[in-house]
């Protein structure tokens, strides 16, 4: 298979994911998985972030969505969805070829979280019912070691910026933009990291 033949295959499969699960509720907020998504990729590119990072903003949550392609003993599924989502969705984008940045960026976004719970006492006030409820799952707020690793991670800045642009995602009824736009960027992404690792080969 031509790497034009795989990254439309990859494409494909994660867009179905999107357009088949993503208009489910989103963990007890007002959004649904899809708007939540769009949202959090339009804050990235308004803040005229690189392609990888308004990718990894879309696809964030991706976890909670290739659920539905794993067998129930794979997970833990809680109140508020995938417990171990961003552990999951980076797994899934590795497996299906995204950049290290990428996928880097969406396993970590949890941990921003943790982060911020952390140096922020005031950040819990920001966060929905529902994200207080899954953060107790996750491990509840970092302690200072964990925290001081964290802080030492080249891409720590864009972590805790995707993590904003994450809880500011929660808007009720705002329009949807086109999903092909998406699926263009994933695909023309993939292409390349195909033939990177063509090259290295």
């Amino acid at each position: 298979m031509n790497i034009h033949s795989k990254a439309r295959e990859a494409t494909e499969e994660v867009m179905y994911l999107i357009r088949t699960f993503g208009h489910e509720d989103y963990l007890g907020e007002a959004v649904s998985q899809l708007e939540h998504m769009c949202q959090c990729a339009e804050l990235a590119r308004l803040a005229q972030q690189q392609d990888e990072v308004i990718l990894a903003a879309f696809l964030h949550d991706i976890g909670h969505l290739c659920s539905h392609l794993l067998d129930t003993n794979d997970y833990k599924v809680g109140d508020y969805g995938v417990i171990d989502h961003d552990v999951l969705g980076a797994k899934y984008l590795f497996q299906k070829g995204f950049s290290t940045e990428v996928v880097t960026l969406v396993g970590s976004h949890v941990q921003a979280k943790r982060y911020l719970a952390y140096v922020q006492p005031s950040y819990l006030k920001q966060l929905s019912p529902a994200s207080i409820e899954t953060l107790k799952l996750q491990g509840g707020a970092m302690t200072p070691e964990e925290a001081r690793r964290f802080e030492q991670d080249p891409h720590f800045e864009l972590y805790i910026q995707l993590r904003k642009w994450d809880e500011q995602a929660k808007v009720p009824g705002t329009l949807l933009p086109d999903l092909d736009m998406y699926e263009k960027l994933i695909y023309h992404h993939l292409v390349q990291q195909f033939a990177l690792c063509q090259k290295s080969d």
